[in-house]
């Protein structure tokens, strides 16, 4: 029996906000390439975008996000802190929404664009229409992060850091890891719990 569209992708907006494993998808493993990298997204500045296409001279740091969870509201102001940052320094930056904006409206296009002002993202912020490209990846949580070297593997997956409550971070792990691939060292820890 086929599960109708809508139904599956509700099912992968409550697992990506709750932390659920999303069916039948395996999270990616260090040392693997971006599954979907060539897959053509909607970008908030009305153009298309991959993965591939957005990689930039250190690598390529791809998150899932959206606007309506709670864990993203609250990593909102750090993530286009970072990300701006990241972008600047040679990152390559892509966010990307795989929600269904059928189930909350909030995280249809428009509110991209107008969550992307207010918030002041100043990197691609894409809609994954299907929700393919986070099957792909084993995405299970928002935001979760997946940072990738420049012969496109995965080096780093997981969370921002170690507290929604900025004022309770102690472990900085995606900052570091990036700040170590660009300075070309080793990245001390590879993989953490995204706190979505």
């Amino acid at each position: 029996m086929r599960v109708p569209r809508t139904i599956a992708l509700a099912a992968l907006v409550l697992a990506l906000c709750a932390g659920m494993a999303s069916a039948g998808a395996d999270r990616l493993a260090i040392g693997q390439p971006a599954p979907m990298a060539d897959v053509m997204m909607k970008n908030i500045d009305g153009g298309e975008l991959s993965i591939a296409g957005a990689a930039g001279e250190y690598g390529t740091l791809v998150m899932f996000s959206c606007n309506s969870c709670g864990s993203v509201i609250a990593y909102q102001d750090r993530i286009a802190m970072y990300l701006n940052k990241f972008q600047e320094a040679g990152m390559g930056v892509i966010v990307i929404n795989p929600n269904d904006p059928a189930r909350n409206a909030v995280d249809g296009f428009d509110g991209m664009q107008e969550r992307a002002k207010e918030i002041g993202f100043e990197f691609p912020y894409v809609v994954d229409a299907t929700s393919d490209v986070a099957r792909a990846f084993g995405a299970t949580r928002t935001p979760e992060v997946y940072l990738f070297d420049t012969d496109g593997l995965l080096v780093y997956t997981g969370g921002i850091d170690d507290s929604k409550d900025p004022e309770q971070v102690d472990q900085t792990y995606m900052a570091d890891a990036v700040k170590a691939l660009i300075a070309g060292d080793e990245i001390a820890v590879r993989e953490t719990r995204a706190l979505g």
